[in-house]
């Protein structure tokens, strides 16, 4: 069911909107030598929210703008000899100040973020690194986060304060008025036979002493009351979070791929997919995604690199 409040995509264009409002980010593509990913750099280049430098095999990806009429005359090519190459010299770019942003062409993602977290090239923080999909659910009134649906595959609880603090900041850097965060469990009530509920509790108790910030933090939480007022009014759940989340936090990869999935396949939702916890946003894209969440993703890494401008000028200052 479509809301008329809020139809499908309108909340991507407020999106769109607010990045083309800021300087185009320098983004590092790696390998765009299929036509979807090169016809979605070009096109996010053309509303000024991504300034692309190519980075693989320069035949190959002349070649593919060619053959989809697609004019890449403006944008730096830097030649590398295959995808684990094309990785490894995109990382080397953000290494050395040239990228504000990443951006997976048609590589696999393994290859990609193979090349991110290596030892003594890659890109890493202190912060465990993570991905979010930033998804526009028809009839849902909130734009929703939800984490870790593709990168950890069974977090534990060190990892999942990296994840939700991630997800946090990047709630702040898409101007979410307040954050609110639930920590899905199969139930709502802390059960020692089911880990993920023990886990909520310390992660909302974490929050409590200042160990994560900037967000109201609950779990655990089962899906229904999470986001539905009037289940949780009939559990009699009293929280500034059950009903109202809109930023959702999974036990493990196979929860969040199945939940996310789920919103896009049965649903109509759109899904943005980004990675943080590294030094610069990381753009995911998929062979299946739309032009419009394609774009959207760009528009997610814009917001964040600005986040981080004005962090780092705070900073500075």
């Amino acid at each position: 069911m479509k809301s008329k409040q809020n139809p499908p995509q309108r909340r991507y264009e407020r999106l769109l909107a607010a990045a083309q409002s800021l300087p185009a980010v320098t983004t590092a593509v790696a390998h765009p030598c299929d036509q979807i990913s090169l016809e979605g750099v070009v096109e996010a280049a053309r509303l000024r929210l991504i300034a692309p430098i190519l980075v693989g095999p320069p035949g190959r990806i002349r070649d593919t703008a060619a053959a989809a009429g697609l004019d890449i005359s403006g944008f730096p090519l830097e030649a590398a000899a295959h995808s684990h190459d094309s990785a490894a010299k995109a990382v080397e770019l953000v290494r050395k100040g040239g990228a504000e942003a990443l951006m997976k062409g048609s590589l696999h993602t393994d290859e990609l973020m193979g090349a991110v977290v290596a030892r003594e090239t890659g890109i890493r923080t202190a912060r465990r690194i993570s991905h979010c999909f930033v998804m526009d659910v028809p009839g849902y009134k909130d734009p929703l986060i939800v984490t870790d649906a593709a990168v950890n595959i069974a977090p534990d609880l060190a990892d999942k304060v990296d994840i939700v603090q991630n997800a946090i900041d990047l709630g702040h850097a898409l101007r979410f008025e307040e954050v609110r965060v639930a920590i899905l469990s199969a139930m709502e009530t802390v059960n020692p036979k089911v880990p993920s509920t023990i886990e909520a509790a310390a992660l909302c108790k974490m929050a409590d002493r200042g160990q994560i910030v900037g967000a109201i933090i609950d779990g655990p939480l089962a899906l229904d009351n999470a986001i539905s007022e009037e289940s949780a009014a009939i559990k009699h759940i009293v929280s500034p979070v059950a009903g109202r989340a809109n930023v959702l936090v999974v036990p493990d990869l196979e929860a969040g791929n199945m939940l996310a999935k789920s919103l896009s396949f049965l649903a109509g939702a759109d899904a943005a997919g980004i990675v943080l916890g590294a030094r610069v946003p990381i753009i995911l894209t998929s062979r299946a995604d739309s032009v419009v969440t394609r774009l959207a993703s760009c528009a997610v890494a814009s917001l964040l690199a600005e986040a981080r401008r004005r962090s780092a000028g705070a900073a500075i200052r």
